[in-house]
């Protein structure tokens, strides 16, 4: 609906406020850009995750593990 307005007559009833975004994607203020599934970050905040994707996020965070770090304590 932000990229594609096709379907204003569907959602005219959504309040002026809401159609902020698409507003400015027009204007060229604001570009939307596609991430697959899989690089959602924040599902690391939202989900329960494998130790594997939880561990591959984490690095795209750019969190380290805290026993990799100098110093740290036994788990």
């Amino acid at each position: 609906m932000a990229k594609n307005p096709v379907f204003h007559q569907k959602s005219k009833h959504i309040d002026k406020k809401f159609h902020f975004i698409r507003d400015e994607i027009q204007k060229g203020v604001i570009e939307l850009i596609y991430y697959k599934g899989e690089e959602q970050i924040a599902d690391i905040f939202t989900k329960a995750l494998h130790r594997d994707r939880f561990c591959y996020l984490r690095s795209l965070l750019g969190v380290k593990s805290a026993s990799t770090l100098e110093g740290s304590v036994e788990m």
